[in-house]
């Protein structure tokens, strides 16, 4: 659908309803997919990216802009404090997803929770996704 914009409005309102057409689009949760796996993926790959063996560049289709600034700087205080204590990446602990419970506060919007179990510790990973522009993308990732 081509949407006009009559002469007699004026540039500034013009102007926001174009910037507002352009920002991510919220997306009903019947046109999404099942979020479980993709909860379970985003828990294993921040998990990843902490202990080191994987980029943060690689979560960042799947997430936020806050999201994604928050995962960058606790990459880069784990990184600091790996190389305070002399540690080494080899290959990583091996990182196991298990339990994963998933919650619909909303249409288009739904909150999970991954137990990560990661050398000899198991963390909670919580993550909320929201459909924008039919696909989930992570507004909320904490590691627990």
């Amino acid at each position: 659908m081509v949407e006009t914009i009559s002469s007699s409005e004026s540039p500034r309102h013009s102007t926001s309803r174009a910037m507002e057409f352009f920002d991510p689009q919220p997306t009903p949760r019947v046109e999404l997919p099942d979020p479980r796996e993709t909860i379970e993926r985003l828990a294993l790959i921040g998990c990843e990216i902490i202990v080191g063996i994987r980029p943060v560049e690689q979560i960042g289709r799947w997430v936020t802009e806050d999201v994604y600034r928050v995962v960058a700087e606790r990459s880069i205080a784990a990184r600091r404090n790996r190389v305070a204590r002399a540690e080494t990446i080899k290959s990583g602990p091996l990182i196991i997803v298990g339990l994963t419970v998933v919650t619909e506060p909303r249409d288009g919007a739904v909150e999970g929770v991954s137990l990560v179990r990661f050398g000899q510790r198991t963390r909670a990973v919580c993550v909320r996704l929201e459909g924008l522009d039919h696909r989930w993308r992570a507004s909320a990732l904490a590691l627990l």
